[in-house]
């Protein structure tokens, strides 16, 4: 079976392949260096001009009110994305994008396009209002999008379906948010110091009210529309092209036509804000909401549906499929491994997880022909981490089966597809290099338990 090299190779020379050295600019600390600094600049631009827009005092009261919704959006990302979470690395570059490119690009093109408009009809009402519902939801909307389609192309192995789109859109837009919502509330603020407006009846309380008590969740859900664009995109097989290009872009035209009509809700008369937000905002959220959990739990059932032909080569424990596809037997199995192996067993079984559901996710690709030519290759990089840290995570899997399930579950042998039906990829087992009984699993009668039991202490040496 022909597959293709983990790395590109090179005419051999004289004393053996020659491999080319990357130019300077393709080196990863250049890359990583470059996109630091281009945060880190964006950071400083946009601190200076909301402190000059809202004063100091101004923007510290902005940013106290303005941080409270944030740790309650993400951790709400966090938890849809628990069960193939992915690397923090990501989600800080999407929160500092949105937070500080993003928000820096939208100040800038929105005041200058709304300027130019009111200079060339000189109508200023006029162009604040479509400044507010046509300028500000495109640029806003693709300076965002332009986070989700970075992790696209460059961490196209952390970016694997919806649930990926969902949570790095909207992590963008909870950045984006934040530092708008710490202009909007600083300006409130100087507006009362100067009108001498206090309490409930302050400019200040009926902006917190309005963006962070109604409506934390308008931008993160703007963005989500172009997150679930390159999601779907995601699952699509390479050769549908067309597909994968034109999903993400109408994504992002839903984005920006949800953003315009939230944005000009309040030219739709007096009450024309709580029409939209009771009768369109909160089922529109409400469907998404059902949409992403829907999407966790069809995760897991595909956890526990591709594992068992793993379990048959020998790489996992037959009780492991049912673990790893139960986020509560998940949470069992590290408390277990925490409390008898400490915080370095726990994190050594939540990474097992994550390698167990990755390598679900890739062979259920694999079948339906959607998988990369890396996936023999990825496979093998899994199946060896999993092997590394099985001595640490399969006691504490083994028992969370028993204590979360009232019967022991028993998986029948799946048919293995004939090979026309899985093209280039063949089937996980022994016989492609890949241990089966007899060749070193440590399962029941090889010295390994069957199950832990209360007296059991795996982690004790």
């Amino acid at each position: 079976m022909a597959t293709s090299p983990p790395f590109p190779t090179y005419p051999p020379g004289p004393h053996g392949p020659l491999l080319r050295h990357p130019h300077w600019w393709q080196r990863r600390w250049v890359r990583y260096g470059a996109l630091i600094t281009l945060l880190a600049l964006s950071g400083l631009v946009i601190l200076a001009l909301v402190r000059r827009q809202t004063g100091t005092e101004g923007f510290l009261v902005g940013l106290g009110l303005a941080v409270l919704p944030v740790p309650w959006l993400i951790a709400a990302f966090r938890w849809l994305d628990r069960v193939e979470p992915g690397p923090w690395r990501n989600l800080v570059f999407a929160f500092a994008w949105g937070a500080c490119a993003a928000a820096l690009i939208a100040i800038v093109a929105n005041s200058f396009a709304t300027k130019w408009i009111a200079t060339a009809t000189a109508d200023p009402a006029g162009a604040n209002t479509l400044g507010a519902t046509v300028i500000a939801p495109i640029v806003e909307e693709s300076a965002k999008a332009a986070a989700v389609l970075l992790v696209f192309l460059f961490r196209r192995r952390d970016f694997t379906g919806i649930v990926d789109g969902v949570v790095i859109a909207g992590i963008t837009a909870t950045g984006f948010a934040f530092t708008e919502n710490i202009l909007y509330l600083g300006t409130a603020f100087g507006a009362d110091q100067l009108s001498g407006g206090r309490g409930i009846a302050s400019v200040t309380a009926a902006t917190f009210f309005v963006r962070i008590v109604m409506s934390p969740f308008a931008h993160p859900l703007f963005t989500t529309l172009t997150g679930l664009g390159f999601g779907i995109a995601a699952l699509s097989a390479p050769r549908q092209r067309v597909r994968r290009m034109l999903l993400p872009v109408c994504g992002l035209l839903l984005a920006m036509s949800m953003h315009a009509f939230w944005n000009g809700s309040s030219t739709f008369g007096e009450f024309g804000f709580f029409a939209v937000y009771g009768g369109f905002m909160v089922p529109v959220f409400g469907l998404l909401t059902w949409l992403a959990i829907w999407t966790r739990l069809r995760e897991l059932r595909t956890v526990r549906e591709e594992l068992p032909a793993y379990v048959l080569a020998g790489w996992l424990g037959p009780a492991e499929p049912f673990a790893l596809g139960s986020m509560r037997a998940r949470r069992t199995a590290r408390d277990y491994a925490r409390h008898h192996g400490g915080r370095p067993a726990a994190r050594t079984v939540a990474q097992y997880e994550a390698y167990a559901t990755s390598l679900a996710f890739l062979r259920h690709r694999g079948r339906k022909g959607k998988a990369g030519a890396d996936f023999v290759v990825r496979e093998r990089e899994l199946l060896d981490q999993l092997w590394k840290h099985r001595d640490v995570a399969r006691p504490a899997l083994e028992y969370a089966t028993r204590a979360t399930a009232p019967v022991r579950p028993m998986y029948a042998a799946p048919v293995p597809a004939p090979a026309a039906h899985w093209p280039g990829y063949g089937y996980p087992g022994p016989g492609y290099g890949y241990p089966g009984p007899g060749y070193g699993y440590p399962g029941p009668g090889y010295g390994y338990p069957a199950a832990p039991y209360s007296a059991y202490n795996p982690y004790q040496s």
